[in-house]
C-alpha cells in the first residue's frame, strides 16, 4: 500500500528490476554519447555532422572530448554522478547556445538530441549508476588485504574451521 492506495500487482515485479533498468539506461546513454564524441573526433561511425573540428576548436572539439570521455565514464559506471553532471551541463550549453536561438522548441531547432541527453544525464546524476557499475569493483580491488574489516577476517576464519 502506497499513499493509502493498494499496490498494483506489477509494482513488485517492476520494482525488483529498478536497479537493473537504471544500470542499462546508464550504459546505453553513456555508449551513445561516447559514440557521438568518437564520430566527431575521429571521423568514424558516419563521421561528424559538421565536419571534424581542429584540435582545441571551441566549442566543438571540447564538446566531443566531453562526449567521448564522459560517455565512457558513465557507460563504465566510474565517477558516474560527476561525469553525468558534466555531460548534462555540456548538453544544456549546446542546446541554449547552439540550438535555442534558432527557435523555441527542440523539434524546430534541431536540438532534440541535446535536450534528451541533457535530461538523461541529469537523471543519471540524481539516481546514481544502478547495477553493473565498475566503481565498486575497482574500489574492492584497490583495498589492501590487511585493511579488511576484523569481522570479515574472523568470519572467514570461523567458517573455514
Amino acid at each position: 500500500m502506497r499513499n493509502g492506495t493498494p499496490a498494483s500487482p506489477l509494482d513488485g515485479l517492476l520494482g525488483r528490476g529498478t536497479d537493473h533498468a537504471i544500470g542499462l539506461f546508464r550504459m546505453v546513454t553513456g555508449f551513445l554519447f561516447a559514440c557521438h564524441g568518437a564520430a566527431t573526433l575521429f571521423d568514424v561511425l558516419g563521421g561528424a555532422y559538421g565536419g571534424t573540428p581542429a584540435f582545441g576548436d571551441w566549442p566543438s572539439w571540447w564538446a566531443a572530448v566531453i562526449q567521448l570521455a564522459g560517455g565512457g565514464l558513465v557507460f563504465a559506471g566510474v565517477g558516474t554522478r560527476a561525469a553525468a553532471v558534466v555531460c548534462s551541463g555540456s548538453m544544456a550549453y549546446a542546446y541554449f547556445v547552439e540550438h535555442q536561438p534558432e527557435a523555441l522548441f527542440p523539434i524546430e531547432n534541431g536540438g532534440e538530441a541535446a535536450a534528451m541527453f541533457c535530461w538523461s544525464f541529469l537523471l543519471i546524476a540524481a539516481l546514481g549508476p544502478g547495477r553493473w557499475a565498475l566503481a565498486p569493483v575497482l574500489a574492492r580491488s584497490r583495498r589492501p588485504a590487511d585493511t579488511t574489516a576484523r569481522g570479515e577476517q574472523d568470519e572467514a576464519t570461523t567458517s573455514a574451521r
